[in-house]
């Protein structure tokens, strides 16, 4: 089974920024969520824990963890933002409204000055996401992905066969948790975007 987890509430959530390779830590609720998911989690053998290099991912990992080895890849990056990383959407919405217009109607491919797109993402993570699939599927032990927003859904864009453009359909909230099963050549969404109790 893939453990698939969105990082806990980071600081600033909320503010309707973009948020990809900007680093923020995770907020106080944030690391009382990582507490909750390692002490409901604690009863789980994982052969791998991995998660992003960044800090907010790697904190909400390392918590669940709690001494374990954890597997640090840059490839589980959140999107590549570019030059509107961190900057707030009102603010790219009336500065740049061609730019927007654009993102708007291609939001697979469009890409931010100096960024990528959610199909480059695809493309950068998918093959991360297959090798850890192959390695955890059938009785082998689970894997824990501790990830983002924007990849956990293009991962579940993947494995339910659905159109990148259709990937906002996905809820992704800080701290949910989805499970998916590996059968066969293809896979099974056991449960989406689950609450930490």
């Amino acid at each position: 089974m893939i453990y698939l987890l969105r990082h806990g509430q980071i600081e600033g959530a909320g503010s309707r920024r973009f948020i990809g390779w900007t680093d923020p830590p995770l907020s106080d609720e944030g690391r009382k969520t990582a507490q909750k998911l390692h002490e409901s989690l604690s009863g789980i053998v994982f052969g791998e824990i991995l998660c992003s290099d960044l800090r907010r991912s790697r904190e909400t990992a390392d918590r669940i963890a709690s001494g374990r080895l954890v597997t640090t890849l840059s490839a589980l990056r959140e999107i590549h933002l570019g030059e509107w990383d961190g900057l707030p959407r009102n603010q790219i919405k009336t500065d740049q409204p061609e730019a927007w217009r654009r993102r708007g109607e291609n939001m697979a491919h469009f890409r931010p000055p100096g960024g990528e797109s959610f199909a480059d993402l695809s493309d950068r993570i998918l093959p991360v996401f297959r090798r850890i699939a192959e390695v955890h599927s059938g009785d082998d032990p689970n894997a824990l992905i501790v990830g983002h927003a924007g990849v956990n859904r293009l991962i579940l864009c993947h494995v339910l066969g659905m159109n990148l453009e259709h990937m906002f359909r996905l809820g992704q909230d800080y701290g949910g948790l989805t499970l998916i099963r590996r059968r066969g050549d293809g896979f099974r969404v056991e449960a989406m975007n689950v609450p930490v109790r």
